[in-house]
């Protein structure tokens, strides 16, 4: 192994690791009063790993001069197109942040800091091509999010969302761990390549009830049904950046591997995972729709849409063709604009006291106190019931089209039939701001960050989006190759 060589692919993760060190001890001597400067550092430091991460994606890297440490961790297209979706989305969570948690009570010092180790792990876990890799990643990541998942002291739902998070995570871990020790008993390895490769042919019992566990423990991670039990009540009970947090950036990094884990590690067994794919996929979508139906809560909607979302993402992979990979990637890109115009906006409703507004029925008549607002949060949920000419609609077509290319035309009827479910909830929520009588509950104004926040993601998912199509299915092609080459 090249020392020098694995050290360069990982200069991403050594920043980041060096970054988090440092703004600790700043925390540690200047105390909560440096928070806002931590802030703004930590979203730089995710700014740089971005550039360090971007020639690979670029370059379509993938294969041997993409591998680093004895095989354990692949600095390819693939990981550096999650990585930048995770970097930028931990950002924007990061911006966010400091006028929320200071009307609160208090900004703490080590949100940016825990933020960032958060996103270390997330691209450890992108990286991985060694379940020992995956689960250190993993575990770093969820180690921060459950104190994030509590950190707001004047909300008692907010510890109890961590404690929830914490229970049901470590839960969802030992059963991943589980998979990885009876995967590791029958192929004799760790690494992703030597599964791949001891797996041909007829699978064993023993193999394919280790896939059976790494994918339950993988389901728990982006929030898939029925291991989803734990998103609404997190969603809902965390402060509002630390839930844009989780349904951005956490997400991108279990889907992504979970696409590894699948397409590479157990590639040659496809049809032994496939069904269990299409059938959390159904599932995600049909419950996340109905889910949604009955809520009161703008933040426990939003969890029961993650939860769909997931539903139409996973249609991508259960094609498990490069061209169902690059669809998937091409609707978790939009997914993530969608959702952080969708919390900046949840972020921006407050009422006289500074308070924030989370029940739908208080948002009634928003369009004629705040109609710049109201707009912007009736293009979100257009765009994510998949409304044209929004650009939500684009990343159902393309996962909907990578199924019926990929022989896929029963779960594909079914997936856009769902849809039209799952539209009932979204125009609820615009029927409440559009046409319901003023509740004149929402009196806040949008602040700078959040307003360019805001309309910046209202301008990508409007039909101006469609013009970046050719260039975003260039580079999920390209990261989507990157898996299928090494397979």
């Amino acid at each position: 192994m090249n020392w020098a060589s694995s050290l360069r692919l990982v200069a991403a993760e050594e920043f980041l690791s060096v970054s988090g060190l440092v703004l600790l001890l700043v925390c540690a001597w200047a105390g909560d009063k440096s928070a806002r400067l931590v802030t703004w550092l930590a979203v730089a430091a995710l700014a740089v790993a971005g550039v360090l991460v971007a020639p690979a994606l670029c370059g379509g890297v993938f294969g041997a001069e993409a591998s680093a440490f004895y095989g354990q961790y692949a600095a390819d297209s693939f990981s550096s197109f999650a990585k930048l979706l995770i970097y930028g989305a931990a950002g924007a969570s990061l911006l966010v942040a400091p006028g929320f948690f200071e009307r609160q009570g208090g900004y703490r010092a080590e949100y940016p800091v825990l933020a960032l180790f958060a996103a270390l792990g997330m691209g450890l876990m992108v990286s991985a091509t060694d379940m020992l890799t995956l689960y250190v990643g993993l575990e770093m990541n969820s180690l921060a999010a459950y104190v994030l998942a509590a950190m707001s002291r004047s909300d008692d739902r907010s510890p109890e969302a961590g404690l929830k998070y914490f229970v049901l995570g470590s839960l969802a871990s030992g059963i991943l761990l589980f998979g990885i020790s009876l995967t590791y008993g029958f192929a004799g390895s760790t690494s992703f390549d030597a599964i791949h490769t001891a797996l041909v042919g007829k699978m064993s019992t023993g193999s394919l009830f280790g896939l059976v566990f790494i994918l339950v423990g993988l389901s728990f991670k982006i929030s898939a049904v029925p291991f989803h039990m734990w998103t609404p009540d997190v969603y809902e009970g965390a402060p509002t950046p630390v839930t844009t947090f989780f349904a951005t950036a956490p997400k991108v990094a279990a889907l992504a591997l979970t696409m590894r884990v699948t397409l590479f590690a157990f590639g040659m067994q496809a049809q032994a995972w496939q069904q269990i794919v299409v059938a959390i996929s159904l599932l995600s979508i049909v419950v996340g729709a109905l889910g949604a139906i009955g809520q009161g809560n703008i933040k426990r909607l939003m969890a029961y849409s993650s939860i769909n979302n997931v539903g139409f993402m996973l249609i991508g992979l259960a094609a498990a063709t490069p061209g169902g990979a690059a669809s998937m990637l091409v609707y978790l890109s939009i997914y993530v604009v969608m959702s952080i115009g969708g919390f900046v906006a949840i972020l921006s409703l407050r009422d006289a006291e500074g308070n924030s507004v989370e029940k739908i029925a208080d948002l009634a008549g928003l369009s004629r106190s705040k109609p710049g607002l109201a707009f912007v949060l009736a293009m979100v949920m257009f765009s994510l019931a998949g409304i044209p000419p929004l650009f939500g609609f684009w990343g159902k077509f393309v996962v909907f089209q990578s199924a019926v290319a990929a022989g896929l035309v029963p779960l594909a009827t079914v997936g856009i039939a769902a849809s039209v479910i799952g539209a009932f909830y979204y125009l609820k929520v615009v029927k409440v701001l559009y046409f319901d009588e003023p509740a004149d509950k929402v009196v806040g104004s949008v602040d700078g960050v959040h307003a360019v926040l805001l309309y910046g993601s209202a301008i990508v998912i409007s039909p101006i989006g469609y013009l970046f199509t050719g260039w975003l299915g260039g580079l999920a092609q390209s990261a989507a190759a990157a898996l299928f080459h090494a397979a």
